[in-house]
């Protein structure tokens, strides 16, 4: 038996281009996820249906809490500390000053509140983008090879695994996190053929499975922690670029969509591409951890 008791269902009819980055900020019981393309960050209140927007002043493609009780948010210009009060983008850190074509894409925060974080080319075609760690210094460490289009990553239940995606090569990697927070060697956790879709945001339960989201591949995928296809959950829409589990009890899996792939005839064809899903699961997700290192 599967652990999917429902089918996705749109839970906010935004209709954007490129939605990113869900996470489910358990100090607020909110949804928040961002839209890179249109510059914007989102804020769910299931309990309430209450939504709320913010302008970011560049593409933007994650925004994660933190410790102080603000927020660390993935610009195209760098990391900035977002404040909610008065919806200020405060500069902190540059990984790729040299890199002024590439963009931040996607984040997670390991139980040990470490920022991990990957760049991408904007082209979609240069080979510029890398998993980064935010150090205790305050620096951005590369710890991986260079892919177009990283993405991810994702932690393991344990904090010892880190998976992150090389999107255009359909590859998704997994490798041992270090007691310091240094990657160890990838390897890769599971391939994706290009013509099934292209693996994005991955997301992982509470029994070390990992959820992958396909662009182009209309579905999510459940893996289990030994890289075996467990379940495949379908989408009236093509492309979905990540998922989190949120709720009270961490059973609400939400996904990010995106509609910038199709035409005037596809956007038809997909009322709902560009917009928030959501679905429930009998496996819980992980509870957040906020960033507290490096800050």
């Amino acid at each position: 038996m599967g652990v999917v008791l429902s089918a996705p269902q749109s839970v906010w009819a935004l209709g954007a281009p490129l939605l990113e980055g869900p996470v489910w900020v358990a100090r607020e019981a909110a949804l928040w996820f961002v839209d890179i393309k249109s510059r914007k960050v989102h804020r769910l209140d299931p309990a309430s249906g209450g939504k709320r927007s913010w302008d970011a002043p560049a593409q933007i493609g994650f925004c994660l809490p933190a410790a102080n009780g603000k927020f660390v948010a993935g610009l195209q210009t760098g990391l900035a500390i977002f404040d909610t009060t008065d919806g200020s983008f405060t500069p902190l850190v540059d990984p790729e000053p040299a890199l002024p074509g590439n963009r931040l894409n996607d984040g997670t925060v390991d139980p040990a509140g470490r920022l991990w974080f990957g760049t991408m080319d904007d082209g979609e075609s240069a080979v510029t983008g890398r998993i980064y760690r935010l150090g205790g210094d305050g620096r951005c460490v590369a710890e991986t090879a260079a892919v177009s289009i990283s993405n991810g990553p994702a932690v393991s239940p344990d904090g010892r695994t880190l998976y992150h995606v090389d999107t255009l090569g359909g590859r998704v990697h997994a490798a041992a996190v270090g007691v310091d927070g240094t990657l160890g060697e990838s390897r890769i956790f599971t391939t994706i053929p290009n013509a099934e879709g292209f693996p994005d945001g991955p997301a992982v339960d509470a029994e070390g499975c990992v959820w992958i989201g396909l662009y182009n591949g209309g579905a999510v995928r459940r893996y289990s922690p030994a890289g075996g296809l467990l379940e495949v959950v379908e989408f009236p829409v093509s492309a979905i670029t990540k998922v989190t589990f949120g709720g009270p009890d961490l059973r609400t899996v939400y996904a990010t969509t995106a509609n910038k792939h199709l035409d005037a005839e596809g956007r038809a064809a997909e009322p709902h591409a560009g917009d928030l899903f959501a679905f429930q699961v009998s496996v819980p997700g992980m509870p957040g951890t906020e960033v507290s290192v490096g800050l």
